[in-house]
């Protein structure tokens, strides 16, 4: 019989407190430009971002005696601290009572293709240090009565390799994180955001030098803008992906990520046509993923019009209620939308049925208090008429009970209590919600140690495009784990350069500055909310998961005259503490014309649909079907086998985006790897360079 969890575990597991109290770092000079003097802030390495992947990779610089400084717009505070699921999944290297086998779990991470395979090999090998250091430091993940860790199935995963603290594991991973950097004395700045970064050198000897930020202490009488300089021979973009991207989002607010900012530095971005898009509750409410149990419960799903008239439109779309039922249950593990799952009546076709009926201006809501209404003319919802994967689920964990809210309260409630947390209690009210962006699977390219194109520079987290077409649910945060570990390992294995002198770089910060001084008194620049408004509609409607073919051409050319406007006439700023948000949309002006140009080539290649984008066209080969018949507005076109071995690699230089189509990197022959011939690599540190 399952026991009753008492309320102070759950409320433990729910609300989350950081730490407050950080050790932090005074500049080490001042440098004056005009009548402004600007602090300069010098280490060792700098770490962008103090979320999960960040803070991993500042714990392993500092227990390397590396003298790490961590940047963050909002400490302990993005993406891994603020989003989750109904419990939140930790992709784990062993699995199935027995182990694991690296080779099979490596195939598992890049199945949907367009993955490198050494990659691939050093994210499932790293896993196990990734998840025993986070197990060493603290995270309370759930064990059976031998030691072994409680195991489950997630999305893309046919061995069950996920666990999880419950809807809060990345806060709870970003919260060890933090106490783990507290107590090593790691320094941090906070409210500090970086706007450019700095390269030294030309050509192939480019390297990176440091970043341009905006901090709000510095801000005094001879820094009124808090523009601040940091200098360092190793950088960590770990600053997460870019949530503003889309109107439809499940980011929290203000996640503007790496990816522009990288971009902008001439750093190469790949696999920018791949995401993860699925159901969540709405972003100006509380954005929420709404997988694993949340569905698996089987809640009614309908829609409200404007008039209050209720609408049960799903089942419009499914032939029977048990199989409407049962595909609302395999969202549970089949969260993000895949475009073949649309087809044969599969769970997918649950998202594309959401989003015809909110494009018709209907609100949908999930009511935990009514079971699934009945297909018309078929049986009402029944416990004893469930399709066998369903009910041996719930079987197995005593939740074959009669209410969604009660299945749910068995199975999770934590669930429950994280919306409460929020102030939505799903157990009294419906919760509106709606198909969303919840992730970026491509980013910034990354060799197996993190660096990117940009010597001395490092992406890690959603910040890198490790990911390829699709990736099992949890793999994200393993892959920020393993890659934060991975390039504080370089690093700290670098031959120690010389400090550079901030004249050396007088040039670019002078720039900057007068991009600032144009801003602020550029009263026919755009404005924020205008470059906003711009990018996330054209995002949504043209580039969401269901993308017409012949109408990202014109998105593309809309995207590029906004930067060519961006460029001739400026952003407006309002005000002072505005400057740094008007380099974050400047760089989402880019990201969003990188994403479309990538898209643009795709499709123009013959490219079809693949992973969480219908790629829709009057010529494609398959059209997902309804009880009432073909969805003919659906057609869309099928994927290319040969497009699964490659990667769209995308370069910005002279203003202008290139496309590159790249084969995916091998790995070399693991047979050949001997334990004699190989440990000088190590004891050297060879392997390391």
């Amino acid at each position: 019989m399952t026991m009753t969890i008492p309320q102070e575990t759950l409320d433990q597991l729910t609300h989350v407190p950081m730490p407050k109290h950080v050790a932090t770092r005074q500049p080490n000079e001042m440098l004056q430009l005009g009548a402004d003097i600007i602090p300069v802030y010098r280490s060792e390495a700098l770490v962008i971002g103090s979320g999960a992947a960040g803070l991993r990779a500042a714990v392993e610089l500092r227990r390397r005696h590396i003298d790490v400084l961590v940047a963050t717009q909002t400490l302990f505070w993005g993406t891994s601290a603020c989003s989750g699921s109904d419990k939140q999944t930790l992709h784990t290297a062993a699995t199935s009572k027995q182990g694991d086998n690296f080779i099979k779990l490596a195939q598992a991470l890049g199945a949907g293709g367009a993955m490198d395979a050494d990659t691939a090999y050093v994210e499932a090998v790293g896993s196990v240090e990734a998840f025993a250091g986070l197990k060493y430091i603290g995270l309370p993940l759930p064990e059976d009565r031998y030691g072994a860790i409680l195991r489950y199935q997630t999305d893309h995963d046919e061995a069950g390799r996920a666990t999880s603290c419950g809807p809060r594991t990345s806060r709870l991973m970003v919260k060890v994180l933090a106490e783990e950097a507290i107590r090593l004395g790691v320094a941090f700045v906070d409210h500090s955001t970086v706007i450019r970064l700095l390269v030294a050198g030309e050509g192939r000897e480019r390297k990176i030098a440091g970043a341009i930020a905006i901090n709000s202490g510095d801000r005094g009488e001879n820094n009124p803008t808090g523009l601040a300089i940091y200098l360092c021979p190793s950088l960590v973009l770990a600053a997460g992906g870019p949530g503003e991207l889309f109107r439809d989002s499940v980011y929290p607010k203000r996640c503007f990520g790496s990816l522009g900012l990288g971009l902008e530095a001439g750093i190469t971005a790949v696999n920018l046509t791949e995401h993860q898009f699925g159901i969540g509750t709405r972003r100006d409410e509380f954005p929420w993923n709404l997988s694993g149990t949340y569905v698996q419960c089987m809640p009614y799903i309908y829609s409200v019009d404007d008039k209050g008239n209720e609408h049960n439109f799903l089942a419009e779309y499914y032939r029977t209620t048990q199989e409407l039922a049962a595909n609302i249950f395999r969202k549970g593990y089949q969260w993000p939308i895949h475009a073949t799952r649309m087809l044969d009546f599969g769970s997918s076709l649950v998202d594309l049925a959401i989003f015809s009926e909110s494009q018709s201006g209907r609100t949908i809501l999930m009511d935990f208090n009514r079971n699934p209404q009945p297909v018309a003319g078929d049986e009402s919802f029944s416990l004893e008429r469930l399709e066998p994967d369903v009910a041996s689920y719930l079987s197995n964990n005593d939740a074959l009970l009669p209410l969604p809210i009660d299945r749910l309260r068995r199975m999770n409630p934590l669930a429950i209590e994280l919306y409460k947390y929020h102030g939505q209690d799903i157990s009294q009210a419906p919760l509106a919600f709606n198909v969303n962006h919840q992730h970026m699977n491509g980013g910034l390219a990354v060799d197996t140690w993190g660096q990117t194109s940009l010597s001395g520079c490092y992406a890690i987290g959603e910040a890198a495009g490790t990911h390829g077409v699709t990736r099992p649910g949890g793999a994200a945060l393993n892959a920020g784990q393993v890659f934060g570990l991975r390039c504080a390992k370089q690093i700290a294995n670098q031959t120690a350069s010389p400090p550079l002198a901030v004249a050396q770089l007088h040039k670019q910060i002078a720039q900057c500055m007068a991009d600032i001084t144009q801003g602020l008194s550029n009263e026919s620049g755009l404005s924020l909310q205008q470059i906003k408004a711009d990018i996330q509609q054209r995002m949504s409607d043209k580039a969401g998961f269901i993308c017409y073919a012949d109408e990202v051409s014109d998105a593309l050319q809309a995207a590029q005259q906004l930067n060519q406007v961006i460029q001739q006439q400026g952003i407006a700023i309002p005000y002072v503490n505005k400057v740094a948000v008007s380099f974050q949309w400047r760089h989402m002006a880019l990201a969003s014309e990188a994403l479309l140009t990538a898209l643009d080539f795709y499709i123009s290649q013959g490219g079809g649909s693949r992973g969480a984008r219908a790629i829709c066209s009057a010529q494609g080969e398959a059209v997902p079907e309804s009880r009432q018949g073909p969805l003919a507005d659906y057609r869309f076109i099928t994927e290319k086998p040969e497009h699964r071995q490659q990667q769209l690699t995308v370069t910005y230089q002279q203003g202008k985006f290139a496309v590159t189509v790249s084969s995916l990197r091998q790995l070399d022959d693991l047979n050949a790897i001997f334990f004699e011939k190989n440990w000088p690599d190590f004891l050297t540190g060879a392997l390391y360079r």
